[in-house]
């Protein structure tokens, strides 16, 4: 249901917040079904409560698009796929997926809908936007981390593809790019790219140098906990940018949040439509930081990396700033504050022990036109001076009703004696209510673009009669046409032509009212009704891989963990394209220029990153002038860690392998990357032993496993040594790249740190893998290729690693056995799966 030049997306995590996003003036609302939906804990809709939403918002011209942007194990798929289909059924308008397989059997076998990669599918350069026209996808929301640069260029390259461009406007933002996180899985077992994150970001951390032994000094403790992105001034850059859709993040978030951040956007992007100069003024402002706030930054969109994007104070609602506590007497605290407060109002007291929170009673005031506040409980600590912040606006609060807002209508009743009587209703057009509210007029326009040929419910009733007593007045047929206020209708304007001395019944004006206006309702609403679904056709299947042999790999970041590997006996050796570059070599963690004194065996083959930026405006590309491409060749391998990178090899006709940073979960995402011309897959590292089993089976690509060495958790735009002091970005130059550095957490667990050519930061678990014991199991299951990741060991011990990975091998090939486990390591997901 297309209905505006740009649409303003908002999140519904439940039916009051969808009515909340609709009232805001939302053009579309994104949902989350019970299953599949990255948002697990929100409250989310069940197929029948999906019909209802979805018909709530079509009747308001409102697309609704539901997420199924989670991996997919292998024994859902089957589930997944009709999960969509009845999903259709029901009305939803799109559906936005993170799962390749997932993405391409959507386009295959249900081409009516309408298809939307997910941001967690890391699409941040031209060869995602080329990847997401080969899997079908009409509209594509970028990563978070592109600036307004690289927008307007993904934007200009999807609509040659045909495709639209969606972004993240407002909301909280993720320090790692979006479907690349681990931590929350591999600490806890709740996996983000399950809907279950645990926010273990948002959780205090200490920076330490290793070599050291000491804590680095920082602006507070949640070193990993960005500020809240906001992009409210700068709608009008994102509207000339070419971008189709701005996108509100949060479907955790309460109704009066949604509400107010709608509401909000609804009025910076009329105001870029319509080419007028900003119309949000401070008070608008106040209002979505009322709503909630880590601090509001525009990060990215402007090149910003550092430190100015990150909350590292405190990770969670700091609220609208009141102002500091002038005096405290007699039991109460005096404030002095700008901002009207009300009684319901929450207040929260920043004090040096701590903070407490304060539910506003009746509002008093002194002479001075202090606010008078009580204190109690913990707020007892607090002391003049003392900041004090509203974290819940009582005024804010959403009243919810299923019939608003209200579409706006225009009528007209014929009541002619002899005739019958009649009523038509159609939607009113902007030009009909000029002057009406914000909400409204958003209505009437995308109703009149949804529906450009018009649309109306007509009914007709008994002939009329001449009046046999009182002649009914026009006032009476006017009152009683316009008793609407049990339906989701108002009347802006009512045509009566009615003849002198006509005679009728109340009633019956109310029947003819109320059959007009079901005919109308059901035009309205007829899209999402009655769909049929195409008959679903296997796919036909891929011919299995028939490997020659077991290899052991190696990932290495030096010269000298190469040649140990090699004579280690690694059969294939890998190596990130960063460091490659001179002078980018890795030991452990740290950049050591001795290791380079040899170059790297022939044959590594090259790790193409995470993040691969276009070289435009204040991208790292642009500013290192790197170019990690120049190591592809035609005929020669390369690993595509992003499915950028693997459309990119495909054109360029490399030999592919695909890294476990695309999630390759199942079947139909195995078949889509061979599609793509890869030969081996390094399977995600969330799958179990049993689910490995079934995705191995009559598999159409070799398939690998990580083995033994540290798990990557996260890979971050934003660099994490930036919080030890102030950074000139020369990363080349960069003395802190030369010591090994950790997080450590509350209980003791140190997560190393790495910072590559381009300064990102690459965050490890704290406790290695090792699941070498599980050999013979890995060989049964039809695993054929074993990872040894080097990045954080030295030449002694990646040796070693990789000894240990060979003599797994044999022995288990030999005669069935397992060597032992490692001591202090992790099995990872291998007997635990995630929720």
């Amino acid at each position: 249901m297309k209905t505006n030049q740009v649409e303003l997306l908002a999140p519904a995590g439940n039916m009051a917040a969808l009515h909340a996003a609709v009232a805001g003036g939302a053009d579309a609302v994104y949902l989350g079904l019970e299953t599949f939906n990255a948002r697990r804990g929100a409250d989310n809709f069940t197929l029948e409560t999906l019909r209802e939403a979805c018909d709530f918002a079509h009747l308001r011209g409102v697309s609704v698009y539901v997420t199924m942007n989670t991996i997919i194990l292998p024994d859902e798929v089957g589930e997944a796929l009709e999960c969509v289909r009845q999903a259709y059924r029901a009305g939803a308008d799109g559906f936005i997926v993170q799962d390749i397989g997932l993405a391409a059997e959507i386009s295959r076998t249900l081409p009516e809908a309408s298809l939307h990669l997910s941001t967690q599918m890391n699409t941040h350069n031209l060869a995602g936007v080329r990847a997401a026209a080969r899997l079908g996808a009409e509209r594509i929301t970028l990563a978070r981390e592109v600036s307004l640069d690289e927008i307007a260029l993904l934007c200009a390259a999807a609509a040659e593809e045909g495709m639209e461009v969606e972004v993240f406007a407002h909301g909280a933002l993720c320090v790692c790019y979006s479907g690349q996180c681990f931590m929350s899985s591999m600490i806890g077992g709740r996996s983000a790219n399950r809907g279950m994150c645990a926010q273990a970001c948002r959780l205090p951390y200490e920076l330490q140098n290793k070599a050291l032994q000491k804590s680095l000094p920082s602006p507070g403790d949640h070193l990993l906990s960005p500020q809240d992105l906001c992009t409210v001034d700068r709608v009008d850059d994102l509207v000339a940018a070419g971008v189709a859709s701005l996108k509100i993040e949060g479907r955790m978030k309460s109704p009066e949040y949604v509400f107010a951040v709608t509401s909000v956007y609804r009025k910076a992007l009329d105001a870029a439509l319509a080419k007028e100069n900003a119309a949000i003024t401070d008070a608008d402002r106040d209002r979505l930081t009322d709503a909630f706030s880590r601090g509001f930054t525009t990060a990215y969109l402007d090149g910003k990396r550092g430190n100015d994007i990150m909350s590292y104070q405190r990770p969670n609602n700091r609220g609208l700033f009141l102002g500091r506590v002038d005096e405290v007497r007699d039991g109460a605290a005096y404030l002095k504050s700008a901002h009207a407060l009300t009684e319901g109002d929450v207040l929260e007291f920043w004090t040096r022990k701590g903070n407490g929170t304060l539910t506003l009673g009746p509002v008093r005031t002194d002479k001075k036109g202090r606010y008078h506040l009580p204190l109690e409980g913990k707020t007892r600590t607090v002391k003049a001076g003392d900041r004090v912040f509203r974290v819940r606006s009582a005024e804010a609060a959403f009243e919810d009703d299923a019939r608003e807002p209200r579409v706006p209508l225009v009528g007209t009743a014929t009541l002619h004696i002899g005739e019958p009587l009649r009523m038509e209703f159609h939607p009113a057009a902007e030009a009909d209510i000029e002057g009406a509210p914000r909400t409204t007029l958003a209505v009437a326009r995308r109703l009149q673009a949804a529906f450009p040929d018009g649309v109306s419910g007509v009914a007709e009733g008994a002939p009329v009669e001449a009046a046999r007593t009182r002649a009914v007045s026009f006032d009476d047929v006017a009152a009683h046409i316009d008793r609407l206020g049990n339906t989701p209708y108002q009347l802006v304007n009512l045509t009566i032509d009615m003849d002198d001395g006509v005679g009728i019944g109340f009633s019956a004006l109310h029947g003819v009212r109320a059959a007009a206006l079901d005919v109308l309702t059901e035009v309205l609403t007829a899209e999402g009704h009655g769909r049929t679904l195409p008959r679903t056709i296997p796919r036909e299947p891929l011919p299995a891989a028939r490997p020659t042999g077991c290899r052991v790999a190696v990932t290495v970041t030096n010269p000298a963990c190469a040649r140990a590997a090699k004579r280690a006996g690694a059969h294939l050796i890998y190596v990130p394209a960063l460091n490659y570059r001179r002078g980018e070599a890795v030991i452990a963690g740290q950049k050591n220029a001795a290791a380079e004194q040899a170059g790297y065996p022939k044959g590594c083959i090259p790790i193409m990153p995470v993040a691969d930026h276009e070289a435009v405006g204040g991208a790292r590309e642009a500013v290192v002038d790197a170019d990690v491409w120049k190591y592809a060749a035609e005929g020669k391998p390369l690993l595509a860690e992003s499915l950028g990178a693997m459309e990119r090899a495909s054109e360029e006709g490399a030999l592919l392998d695909v890294g476990s940073h695309v999630p390759i979960t199942n079947g139909l995402s195995l078949a889509v990357a061979s599609e793509f011309g890869a030969a081996r897959v390094w399977l995600s590292p969330e799958l179990t032993l049993r689910q490995i089993e079934e995705v191995a089976k009559d598999a159409p690509v070799e398939l690998g496993v990580l083995l033994i060495g540290a798990q990557e958790l996260m890979v971050t735009e934003h660099c994490m040594l930036m919080s030890q002091g102030p950074c000139d970005e020369n990363c080349a130059e960069c003395p802190r790249r030369k010591s090994p550095h950790v997080l450590k957490d509350r209980k003791g667990y140190e997560f190393p740190v790495v910072t590559d050519a381009m300064g990102r930061s690459h965050l490890y678990n704290a406790v290695e893998l090792d699941i070498a014991s599980s050999m013979p199991e890995l060989l049964a299951a039809g695993i054929s290729s074993y990872m040894v990741d080097a990045t954080l060991m030295n030449a002694e011990e990646t040796a070693h690693a990789v000894g240990r990975a060979i003599r797994a091998l044999h022995v288990a090939q030999n005669d069935g056995n397992a060597i032992a486990k490692m001591p202090n390591t992790t099995s990872g997901h291998l007997y635990r799966g995630v929720s």
